[in-house]
């Protein structure tokens, strides 16, 4: 009868929590091309909805193999034009492609903490700058 009182569940229940909302945009054909902003700092044992907004008229990349090691993926969301979903994608990501235009929510608990400096596009875009850091407290 314990398990059915409020009081014990545990105060850290990570289901429960609402998503910080942080925007990423993503500049692939800008002069020249970038991240902004391009640092971010985030908190472990938070979920964010990391919103990657491709404002661009081409499709965007966006990757970091040190970061996607770090956090716990809650769910991809893809939004229209219009903000509206339409489509969820659950399980480990590694890299996103995202339409000109669009924009798509990654959902991440980071549960390591460290300073993820492969923020990346594409390989061409990084040799061009286009490069960002995110760190995790």
């Amino acid at each position: 009868m314990l398990f059915a009182l409020p009081a014990a569940r545990a105060a850290g229940d990570l289901t429960r929590q609402e998503p910080v909302a942080v925007t990423l945009q993503i500049g692939c054909d800008a002069t020249p091309p970038r991240f902004s902003p391009d640092t971010l700092t985030l908190e472990s044992g938070k979920l964010y909805a990391l919103r990657l907004h491709n404002s661009g008229s081409k499709p965007c990349y966006f990757g970091s193999q040190s970061l996607a090691d770090a956090v716990y993926t809650r769910k991809v969301v893809a939004l229209d034009a219009t903000g509206r979903t339409v489509a969820e994608v659950y399980g480990p990501i590694r890299r996103i492609e995202i339409a000109a235009g669009h924009a798509v929510e990654w959902w991440i608990l980071p549960v390591r903490t460290g300073r993820f400096e492969d923020v990346m596009s594409t390989r061409a875009l990084t040799e061009a700058g286009m490069k960002a850091v995110i760190e995790v407290k």
